[in-house]
C-alpha cells in the first residue's frame, strides 16, 4: 500500500510537472523533494519510471525531473542502494545520451545526476560511462563533460580511472572532427590534469600514495601533441581558448625533457594568441602556467624566448583600460604574475628589457612600464635590492618630462600625462619601502612627489565617463598627498633624507598647493626629531643656502593662513608648523605661541570655509602678529622680518586675498619698527612699486599706510604728501617721472589708491592727532588728488573706483571725527563742498539698479557730515533729501536671497539712507520738521509700486520712531498735523504687501505716542489702549479679507480713542479723499475706518452729519464696491423699524438672484434683536404656508416629471440665510432656534434634486454665457446655506465648523449622502449644542406622519442618531426616543426601518448601561429586522448584524441565551456572501456572539463555533480587508470557547490588529495545536475546506489546499480514517487544472504533504 501511495502521489506532481506557469512547475518539483525527503526511493523510482514510460515528454519536463531527483540524490545519497543507484545511473545515461544535438539544460541536469551518484557510487557510474566511452568510437559530448566534472567533484575516486581513460581517450582526439566536440575534449583534459595535481598534491590523503605523475606524461604529451599542434591552428576562436587553458595544467604534468623540447614552439604559440583574442586573461593565466611550470624543473629555453616573452607581456600591460571588467582586471594580475616569475629567475634581463622604455613618448608604454617597475620592486624585492642604483637612474627621465612626448598622440595626451604621474608617485612609494631614496637620486623623487602634491585641483587629469567620486580618490594629486604622508610617518628611515629638505619647498610659489601635506609631514618630523633631543634647534643651516630663513618662514606661513580653508585647510597645517618651528623662529616666543596658536586653530575648527568672518580672522592674525612683535622687542629682529615680507609681496601677484593680507603684515611690522628712517624709506618703495591696477592691492596698500599711521602718523603723512607733489599727477608733457609710461586711466588708480591712503590713515590715525590735521592734510590732499588741472583748468575723473575712493575715504575721515571726543563741537569749512560732491555722485547713479557702493557710501558720509557744523542751508538739505529718496526709492525690487553679495548691498544701502535722514530730522526736531520730512516721503507712499511703498512707509516709521525716543517737550503745545499724518498713514494698514501694512501701524503706534508726549505724558510711559496696536500686527499678516478689514476696524476703534476732537473732520476728509486709492485694500480700510468713526464718535459730528451722509451716498452712486455698499445699511434699519412687513413683502419681491445691494439691505434688518426676530418669524411662515416644489415635465416624452421649486419660499429661505448671516441676529435667531433648525433641516430634505424656477433657470444660463457671476439658486443649497446661518447665530459655530471638516454639509445635499450627512450634523449638534435638543426633538416627533417619505427618513436619521450620544440620557430623553422609534418600526419605508434598528443599536454607543434595561426590547427589534423581507441581501437585515453586533457585550446573559442560537443559525449563510459588508458584518457578529459566551459556552452552540472555525481561517485570504479583520477578531472571540490555551494563545499573538500575518506560518501552527487537542475534527475540517475548492475567490481557493496539507502535516497515524484519502486526491488532482497558477501550486505543495499518508 505504502509504495503504492507515494508513487501515486508522485505520478500526480509528474503529471502536473507540464503546467505552463514556472511557479507551479517549481512548487511541483519541490513538492517531489518534500516527497523525496520522506521516500527517497520511492520518489526516485516514480521518477525514473516516469521519465522512463514518457518518452516524449518535451526537455523542459524532463529537465525540471532531472532536477528534482538531483536534489534528492544528494540529499539522501547514503541512503541508495545498489539496485536503485543503477537504475538512476542508466536513465541519466541514457536522458545525456538520447539525442546527438546538444540541449545544454537537459543534458546539464541528467550529468548533474550523474554527479550527485558518483559522489559514493563512483564505480558504477563509472562503468556506466565507459561502457559509452568505447576505443574507437567518438562519444556522446555529454559523457566526455561528465566524466570531467566527476575529476573535480570526486578527485581521489576518480584519478585511479584516468590513466585507462586518458589512453581511450587519446585515439578518439584524432578523430574529433567539429570543434565542438574538440573544446568538450579540452575541457577535459583541463579538469583530468586539475584533478591529477591537486591528487599529486594531497598524497598523504590519497587512497592511493603510489601514484606518480610519470603514470600520466605519455598519455599526456599525446594529447598536448595533437592540442598544441592541431587544434591550436583552428580558426574558431572559443576552440583556442579551450586549447590553451589546457595546456596550462598538461604542462605540469609533462615529461621535463619533453616540456624542455617543447618550449620554444609552446611559447612562441602561446604568444601568438594575444593577437587572435581581445579577452586574453586566458591565454594570461596559461602563459603563467607554463612559465611556472619551465622554471619549476630548470628550463634553459626562457633565456632564448625572454626577449619575445617580455615583449609580449609588456604589451599587454600596456594595453589602456577602457573598463573596470572584472576580465581585464584579471587578464593585468596574471600578467604580472607571469612578470614575477621572470623576475625572479632573470632580474638583470628583465632591467635591461623596461628600464629603456621609459624614455619613449608612448604614454602607454610609460604608463605599463612603471607598473611592472613597481610589481616587481614589491614582489621581487630580493633579487632587486642590487638594482636600487640602476633602477635609480634610469628614473631621472619620467621625472624630467611627464607631459611633453605625448606630441605623436595628441588627442589622448592630457590623460596620458595624469597616468605617468600616478605611476611614477606609486613607484616612488615602492622605492621609499624598499630603501631606493636613501641613495644618491633619491631626493630628486621625493621632489617630483611634492611637485605632484601641488598640482592644483583644476589640472588634474580626467576621464571622460569616469566616476567622480573614484576619480578623486585616485588622482595624481591625491595619491602624491597620500604617499608622501605615509612615507613621512610610516618608514623611519626616511626621517633623514626628508629633514630638513623638505622646507626648502616652503616658500616657492610653484610649491603653494602642497603646502598642507607639506607642513603636516614636516610637523610629524620635527616633533620626532624634538623626542629626539629635546633642546636643541631642529634647523641646522651649517651653509645650506637653500634651507629658508626663519623670516621666510614666518612670512610665508602667516600669509598663506590668512585664506585657511583652501589647499586642504593650509591655515590650521601652517599655524601647527609655526608652533613647533617656535624656537628657530625665535627663542622668545615659545611660551606666547603655546596659548596663541591652540586659540587659533580652535577657531578654525569652530566654524568652516562658509562662515568664517575673514575680516575678523585677519584681525586675530594680526593681533597675533603684533603679540609676537612685541614679545620679541627686538628691531634688528623687526626689520629684517619687514624687509623679507616686501621681498615677498611680488610672489602673491596671483593671490589677491594673500597679498591684501601681506600687506597689512607690512603695515604691522612698520608700526612696530622704532627707525623712522626704515619705515620712511618702505613706505616709499610700497608707494613705487604698488601694482594700482589691481583693486585688492589699492585695498592693501591703503590698510597698510593706515595700520602704520597709528603709531607713525607724522611720517606716514609726509611720505605720502611727498608723493602727491611728485610729477605723478600732473597731466602734462613729461606727465611722469617714476610712472612717466603709465596711461592717464593708470594715473587715475594711482590717485584712487592714495585717496584710500589718506582715508585708512584717518580712520586709524590716534583722535588726539587727527583733528589737527584733517583739513590741512588729509581733505586739502584727498581734493587734490581727485581733481586736477590740466592747463589750469579744473578736470574730474569718471573713474567709478576714483570716486568709490574718494567716497569711501571722506566717509572714513568723517567717521573718525565725529568718534573723536570733540567731533560734535568740531567746524569742517569743506562741508558743503563734501556735501555737494557727495549729492553730484548720488544723482549720477542708475535710479533703476544698484551695481556698485558709490551710493551707499556716499550717505554715509552724508550722514556724517550732516552732524557736523556748520548747519546745510535749507535748500541744499531739500536737494540732498530728494536726490538720495529718488536714487533709493526707484530700485528694483529686492534682490533674489540667492545673490548673497547684491542682498548685502541693497539692506545696507537701504540702512544708509534712513541713518541719512534721521540724522537730518535730529537737526529739526520739531512737528514741522517731521512734516517736511513727511511730505518728501509722501508721492513715495502713495506710489503705485508696492515696493516703493513698502521702501517709504519702512523709512516712515523709522523716522517716527527717532523722532518719538528723542522728543523733548519744554512746554505743552498742540501736535497740530496728527489728524493728517494718522489719515494718511492708516489706510495703508491694509496694503496688498503684508510689509506695508506692518509699518503703516508702526507709523500710527507711533504717531499717537507723540500725541501722548504733546500731551504731557512722560516718554516712558505705556498706554494700554495704544499698545493694542502691536497686537493686532499679527492679523495683518493673515491673507484673509475679513481678517485684515477686522484688524483695520480695531485699529481705528484705538485711533478714535486716542484721537483730540479737534484732529477727527481732519482725519475723516483725509480718509474721505482714500476712498478713492487705486489701491482697493487702501480703499475698504478707509471705509472700515470712517464707519468705525462714526459709531465711536459721531455723537461730536452733528453738525457735520450732512456732509458726511452726502458723501458716502455720492460714493455709492458711483461704485459697486462692497465696501462702499455699507454706508447704505442705516438707512433700511431706521425704515424697518416703523414698516417691518412692508420693507421684507417688497424686499422678497426683488428678482432672484438677490443682488449685493439687497443681500447689504436684508443684513441691515438684523442691527436690532426685536426687529431681527419678526423678520424672521415672517420669514419662517413664507417657507412653510406653501408647498416646497411642484411637479411638472418639461418635454411631453419625458418619464419622470422634473422637481421645480416654488418661489416665495425659495425667496424667503435666500433672505433668511441674508438675516442670519449678520452677527448682530443672534439674539432673535435663538428665540426661534427650534423652529428654524427644524424647517431649515427639513427644507434640506425636500429640495434634494429639486430645480430653481423655469425663469431662473432661463437667467442663470444666460448669466454663465455672458460671464457673469452671480448667486446660485441651486434650492437645496440655498437651504444648506441658511442652516448653517442659523447654527452659527445661535452660537453652534463648532457644529458648523465641525461639519465643514467633516465634509458633512456636502453630504447633506446629495440623495446618496444625504443620510450620512443628517447623521453627522445629528452627531455634531449633540456634542456642542446639547441643551438645544429637546425643543429640537419636539418639533421632529412631529415630522412622523408626514406625507413626504424623505422629511421621515431625515428625521428619523437625525433621531437615530442621537441615541449614540449620553446626552439625551442626561436630558431624560431616552424613553420618549425610543417609544417613537419604535413606533416608526412598522413604516411603510424600508429606509425608515433601517434607521430605526441603527437608532435602536446606538444606545449602545450613548448609554451603555441603559443597554440591559431595555434589552428584550431592543433584542425582539434586531431579531425582527434578521427576518425583514424575503431578500437575500436586505439591508433592514445588514443593519441588524450591525446593530446586534454593538448590542451584544450589553445585553442580559439571559436574555441573549433565549436567542443566540437563532442569531447564529441565522448569521451562518452570509458567511459566503457575495456581498463584502454581508460577509464582513455577519462574521463579526460571529465573533461578537463567542465573546459574550466566554466561560459558558453551551455545547449547541460550541457545535456552530467548530462549524465555523475552517471559514473563518480561510476567509483570512479573503480579497477584501475587513472582512479580513472581521475574521481576525471573529478568531480571537472563537479561542477562549475552543478550551485550548495554546490555539487561543496562537490567535491572540498572530491576529492581532495592525499587526502583518504570515499566513502560512499561522496556518501551520494552527493546525499543528488542531490536530494535536482536537485530532477528531480532522474528517469535518477537511470536508469544509474542500467545499471551498470551488470558491469563487482565487485567494480563498489557494487558501483551502494549504488548511489542507497542514492538517494533514500535523495528524497523528490513527486518526487518518477520518479522511476520504480518494476524494482527497481527486478533488486536488482538479485543483491542478485550476485556471489561477497560485492555486494550482498551493495544490501541488499540499500532495507533497500527503506523504504522510504513506
Amino acid at each position: 500500500m505504502s509504495e503504492t501511495y507515494v508513487k501515486r502521489l508522485s505520478t500526480i506532481l509528474l503529471n502536473a510537472i507540464t503546467d505552463k506557469d514556472p511557479r507551479v512547475q517549481e512548487q511541483v518539483c519541490g513538492a517531489l523533494c518534500t516527497l523525496g525527503e520522506s521516500q527517497p526511493a520511492e520518489v526516485l523510482s516514480a521518477c525514473e519510471e516516469h521519465l522512463r514510460l514518457h518518452e516524449k515528454l518535451a526537455h523542459p519536463y524532463r529537465t525540471m525531473v532531472l532536477r528534482a531527483m538531483e536534489t534528492v540524490v544528494s540529499n539522501h545519497i547514503g541512503e541508495l542502494d545498489k539496485d536503485m543507484a543503477r537504475a538512476i545511473i542508466l536513465l541519466a545515461s541514457n536522458e545525456m545520451t538520447k539525442v546527438k544535438e546538444l540541449v545544454s539544460d537537459w543534458q546539464q541536469a541528467a550529468s548533474s545526476v550523474l554527479v550527485a551518484v558518483g559522489r559514493r557510487f563512483i564505480s558504477s557510474v563509472m562503468e556506466e560511462l565507459l561502457s559509452k566511452f568505447q576505443p574507437g568510437l567518438l562519444p556522446h559530448p555529454c559523457t566526455v563533460h561528465t566524466l570531467a566534472s566527476l575529476s573535480i567533484s570526486n578527485v581521489f575516486g576518480m584519478v585511479p580511472f584516468l590513466t585507462s581513460i586518458l589512453s581511450t581517450m587519446l585515439p578518439m582526439l584524432g578523430a574529433a572532427k567539429h570543434d565542438s566536440m574538440k573544446v568538450v575534449f579540452c575541457c577535459a583534459l583541463q579538469r583530468f590534469s586539475e584533478s591529477t595535481l591537486e591528487y599529486l598534491a594531497n598524497l598523504d590523503q590519497a587512497p592511493d600514495p603510489t601514484v606518480r605523475k610519470d603514470a600520466f606524461a605519455s598519455d599526456i604529451f599525446g594529447a598536448y601533441d595533437i592540442l598544441f599542434h592541431q587544434w591550436l591552428q583552428s580558426r574558431e576562436a572559443k576552440l583556442r581558448l579551450a586549447v590553451v587553458e589546457a595546456l596550462g595544467p598538461m604542462s605540469h604534468l609533462l615529461p621535463s625533457e619533453k616540456l624542455e623540447e617543447q618550449l620554444p614552439k609552446l611559447l612562441p604559440g602561446v604568444l601568438t594568441l594575444y593577437k587572435k583574442h581581445a579577452e586574453t586573461v586566458h591565454v594570461s593565466k596559461s602563459l603563467g602556467q607554463i612559465l611556472e611550470a619551465a622554471v619549476s624543473v630548470g628550463s634553459r629555453t626562457l633565456d632564448i624566448q625572454l626577449d619575445s616573452l617580455l615583449a609580449a607581456l609588456h604589451a599587454q600591460i600596456c594595453v589602456p583600460i577602457e573598463s573596470s571588467s572584472p576580465l581585464v582586471t584579471s587578464n593585468r594580475k596574471e600578467v604580472l604574475r607571469c612578470f614575477t616569475v621572470l623576475a625572479c629567475c632573470s632580474p638583470d634581463r628583465l632591467l635591461a628589457f623596461l628600464l629603456p622604455k621609459l624614455d619613449t613618448s608612448n604614454e602607454r608604454t610609460r604608463v605599463g612600464t612603471l607598473q611592472v617597475l613597481r610589481h616587481v620592486i614589491n614582489a621581487a624585492a630580493a633579487q632587486m635590492a642590487v638594482k636600487k642604483p640602476f633602477i635609480l637612474s634610469s628614473m631621472k627621465l619620467p621625472l624630467l618630462d611627464t607631459n611633453n612626448k605625448c606630441s605623436s598622440e595628441a588627442p589622448s595626451c592630457a590623460p596620458c600625462s595624469g597616468q605617468v604621474k600616478r605611476a611614477v608617485v606609486q613607484v616612488v612609494s615602492a622605492m621609499a619601502h624598499h630603501g631606493y631614496l636613501e641613495q644618491p637620486g633619491g631626493k630628486a623623487m621625493v621632489e617630483y612627489v611634492v611637485q605632484q602634491c601641488a598640482l592644483p585641483p583644476e589640472a588634474e587629469p580626467q576621464k571622460p565617463g569616469a566616476d567622480s567620486e573614484a576619480l578623486a580618490a585616485d588622482s595624481v594629486r591625491a595619491i602624491s598627498v597620500s604617499t608622501l604622508y605615509l612615507v613621512s610617518t610610516t618608514v623611519d628611515r626616511m626621517g633623514e633624507v626628508l629633514w630638513p629638505y623638505l622646507l626648502e619647498f616652503l616658500v616657492p610659489m610653484r610649491f603653494t598647493g602642497a603646502l598642507s601635506p607639506l607642513c603636516r609631514s614636516l610637523v610629524h618630523l620635527a616633533q620626532k626629531r624634538q623626542e629626539a633631543g629635546a633642546h636643541a634647534p631642529l634647523i641646522q643651516y651649517n651653509g645650506n643656502v637653500h634651507l629658508p630663513s626663519p623670516y621666510a618662514i614666518t612670512t610665508r606661513l602667516l600669509a598663506v593662513s590668512s585664506n585657511p580653508y583652501v589647499g586642504d585647510g593650509r591655515g590650521a597645517a601652517s599655524l601647527r608648523l609655526l608652533s613647533v618651528l617656535h624656537q628657530d623662529i625665535h627663542p622668545a616666543l615659545g611660551q606666547r605661541w603655546a596659548t596663541a596658536i591652540p586659540l587659533l586653530l580652535e577657531h578654525l575648527e569652530e566654524y568652516s570655509e562658509e562662515t568664517l568672518s575673514q575680516k575678523e580672522w585677519e584681525e586675530k592674525l594680526l593681533m597675533f602678529l603684533r603679540d609676537s612683535l612685541a614679545v620679541v622687542s627686538d628691531n634688528t629682529w623687526v626689520c629684517q622680518l619687514t624687509l623679507e615680507m616686501c621681498k615677498q609681496l611680488p610672489n602673491y601677484n596671483g593671490t589677491p586675498l594673500e597679498k591684501n593680507f601681506l600687506y597689512k603684515c607690512v603695515g604691522t611690522t612698520l608700526g612696530a619698527a622704532s627707525s623712522k628712517e626704515v619705515v620712511r624709506k618702505h613706505l616709499q618703495e610700497l608707494l613705487e612699486t604698488a601694482r594700482y591696477q589691481e583693486e585688492r592691492e589699492r585695498e592693501g596698500l591703503a590698510c597698510c599706510f593706515g595700520i602704520c599711521a597709528t603709531s607713525h602718523l607724522d611720517d606716514t603723512l609726509a611720505q605720502l604728501e611727498d608723493f602727491v607733489k611728485s610729477d605723478v599727477l600732473r597731466k602734462s608733457a613729461g606727465i611722469f617721472n617714476i610712472f612717466k609710461d603709465r596711461s592717464e586711466s593708470e594715473a587715475d588708480k594711482v590717485r584712487s589708491a592714495l585717496i584710500l591712503c589718506y582715508g585708512h590713515v584717518a580712520a586709524r590715525a590716534p583722535c588726539e592727532l587727527l583733528l589737527a590735521r584733517v583739513e590741512a592734510d588729509v581733505f586739502r590732499n584727498m581734493s587734490q588728488c581727485f581733481s586736477t588741472k590740466v592747463l589750469g583748468i579744473k578736470v574730474e575723473t569718471k573713474d567709478p573706483a576714483l570716486r568709490l575712493s574718494l567716497v569711501q575715504s571722506v566717509c572714513m575721515a568723517t567717521q573718525a571725527i565725529c568718534s573723536s571726543a570733540h567731533g560734535g563741537s568740531f567746524h569742517l569749512s569743506r562741508k558743503a563742498e563734501l556735501v555737494a560732491q557727495m549729492v553730484e555722485f548720488i544723482k549720477a547713479e542708475p535710479p533703476d539698479s544698484l551695481r556698485t557702493p558709490i551710493r551707499k557710501k556716499a550717505m554715509l558720509a552724508c550722514t556724517y557730515l550732516v552732524t557736523l557744523e556748520p548747519a546745510l542751508e535749507e535748500q541744499v538739505q531739500a536737494d540732498l533729501i530728494h536726490s538720495c529718496l529718488h536714487s533709493v526709492m526707484a530700485m528694483l525690487p529686492e534682490p533674489e536671497e540667492g545673490d548673497s553679495h547684491q542682498e548685502s548691498l541693497y539692506l545696507d544701502t537701504m540702512q544708509a539712507l534712513k541713518d541719512l535722514l534721521t540724522s537730518l530730522l535730529q537737526r529739526n526736531m520739531t512737528p514741522q520738521g517731521l512734516q517736511v520730512m513727511v511730505e518728501h516721503l509722501s508721492p513715495w507712499i502713495k506710489s503705485p509700486r508696492g515696493h516703493e511703498r513698502v521702501r517709504a512707509l519702512g523709512l516712515s516709521a523709522c523716522l517716527l520712531q527717532f523722532f518719538l525716543e528723542h522728543l523733548q517737550i519744554s512746554a505743552l503745545v498742540p501736535f497740530h498735523n496728527l489728524g493728517l499724518l494718522v489719515g494718511l498713514f492708516s489706510p495703508r494698514c491694509a496694503d496688498l504687501w503684508p510689509a506695508t501694512r506692518r509699518e503703516a501701524v508702526s507709523c500710527v503706534h507711533s504717531l499717537l505716542y507723540l500725541q501722548l508726549g504733546y500731551e504731557g505724558f512722560s516718554r516712558d510711559y505705556r498706554d494700554d489702549v495704544a499698545e493694542q496696536l502691536l497686537s493686532l500686527k499679527d492679523g495683518l499678516a493673515h491673507p484673509d479679507p475679513t481678517i485684515l478689514f477686522h484688524t483695520c476696524h480695531s485699529i481705528a476703534q484705538i485711533i478714535a480713542k486716542r484721537l483730540p476732537p479737534d484732529q477727527l473732520i481732519s482725519l475723516l476728509l483725509t480718509l474721505f479723499e482714500g476712498l478713492g486709492d487705486p489701491d482697493k485694500n487702501c480703499s475698504r480700510a478707509a471705509t472700515v475706518m470712517i464707519n468705525c468713526l462714526l459709531k465711536e464718535r459721531g455723537s461730536m459730528l452733528q453738525e457735520k452729519v450732512l456732509e458726511i451722509v452726502s458723501v458716502l451716498r455720492s460714493k455709492l452712486q458711483e461704485t459697486r464696491e462692497e465696501h462702499v455698499l455699507q454706508a447704505a445699511q442705516h438707512s433700511v434699519f431706521v425704515l424697518a423699524t416703523h414698516h417691518c412687513a412692508a420693507v421684507v413683502s417688497s424686499l422678497l419681491g426683488s428678482p432672484l438672484p438677490f443682488d449685493s445691494h439687497t443681500c447689504t439691505l436684508w443684513r441691515a434688518l438684523a442691527l436690532e434683536p426685536g426687529l431681527a426676530a419678526q423678520v424672521l418669524g415672517l420669514l419662517l411662515e413664507k417657507i412653510s404656508r406653501d408647498v416646497p416644489f411642484k411637479e411638472s415635465r418639461a418635454f411631453l416624452l419625458s418619464s419622470t416629471p422634473d422637481r421645480v421649486a416654488t418661489l416665495l419660499p425659495l425667496a424667503a429661505t435666500c433672505a433668511l440665510h441674508e438675516v442670519a448671516s449678520a452677527p448682530a441676529s443672534g439674539p432673535a435667531v435663538l428665540e426661534l432656534y427650534p423652529q428654524l433648525f427644524a424647517a431649515l433641516l427639513l427644507r434640506v430634505s425636500c429640495t434634494m434634486g429639486v430645480q430653481p424656477p423655469r425663469h431662473l433657470q432661463a437667467k442663470e444660463r444666460r448669466s454663465a454665457s455672458s460671464g457673469l457671476a452671480s448667486r446660485s439658486l441651486e434650492p437645496c443649497s440655498s437651504a444648506v446655506d441658511a442652516l448653517q446661518a442659523v447654527l452659527v447665530r445661535g452660537g453652534n459655530e463648532d457644529v458648523v465648523q465641525h461639519m465643514e471638516l467633516d465634509g458633512g454639509w456636502q453630504l447633506l445635499k446629495t440623495s446618496a449622502g444625504h443620510e450620512e450627512g443628517v447623521t453627522r450634523l445629528a452627531s455634531a449638534m449633540a456634542k456642542f449644542a446639547g441643551p438645544r435638543l429637546p425643543l429640537v426633538m419636539k418639533v421632529l416627533f412631529a415630522t412622523q406622519s408626514s406625507v413626504y417619505e424623505v422629511q421621515r427618513v431625515t428625521s428619523t436619521a437625525f433621531l437615530a442618531e442621537l441615541l449614540s450620544s449620553n446626552v439625551v440620557n442626561d436630558l431624560m430623553l431616552l424613553e420618549s426616543l425610543l417609544d417613537n422609534l419604535t413606533a416608526r418600526q412598522k413604516d411603510t419605508s424600508a429606509r425608515v426601518r433601517r434607521l430605526v434598528l441603527r437608532g435602536l443599536a446606538n444606545v449602545a454607543s450613548g448609554s451603555p448601561e441603559k443597554v440591559q434595561t431595555h434589552g428584550p426590547q431592543l433584542l425582539t427589534a434586531m431579531i425582527s429586522g434578521l427576518d425583514d423581507g424575503d431578500d437575500p441581501h436586505s439591508l433592514v437585515a445588514l443593519e441588524a448584524m450591525v446593530g446586534l453586533a454593538r448590542l451584544l457585550d450589553l445585553v442580559d446573559t439571559w436574555d441573549l441565551r433565549a436567542v443566540l442560537l437563532h442569531i447564529a443559525v441565522r448569521i451562518r449563510p452570509f458567511f459566503d456572501s457575495e456581498r463584502m459588508e454581508f460577509r464582513s458584518a455577519s462574521i463579526r457578529l460571529f465573533g461578537h456572539l463567542n465573546k459574550a459566551c466566554h466561560g459558558d459556552c453551551e455545547d449547541v452552540f460550541l457545535e456552530q463555533v467548530v462549524g465555523g472555525l475552517a471559514p473563518l481561517l480561510l476567509h483570512l485570504q479573503d480579497p477584501q480587508a475587513p472582512v479580513v479583520t472581521a475574521c481576525r477578531f471573529a478568531l480571537r472571540m472563537c479561542g477562549p470557547n475552543l478550551e485550548c490555551e495554546e490555539l487561543a494563545a496562537v490567535f491572540q499573538k498572530h491576529l492581532q490588529e495592525g499587526h502583518g500575518l504570515h499566513f502560512g506560518e499561522f496556518l501551520n501552527t494552527t493546525c499543528k495545536h488542531l490536530m494535536r487537542h482536537f485530532p477528531d475534527l480532522l474528517g469535518r475540517l477537511l470536508s469544509t475546506s474542500l467545499f471551498y475548492f470551488k470558491s469563487s475567490w482565487e485567494d480563498v481557493r489557494a487558501a483551502a489546499p494549504m488548511l489542507t496539507g497542514f492538517l494533514v502535516l500535523h495528524v497523528e497515524a490513527e486518526q487518518l480514517p477520518q479522511v476520504d484519502l480518494e476524494q482527497l486526491l481527486a478533488a486536488l488532482q482538479l485543483l491542478l487544472k485550476d485556471p489561477a497558477p497560485e492555486v494550482r501550486a498551493k495544490a501541488a505543495e499540499t500532495l507533497g504533504r500527503l506523504v504522510k499518508f504513506a
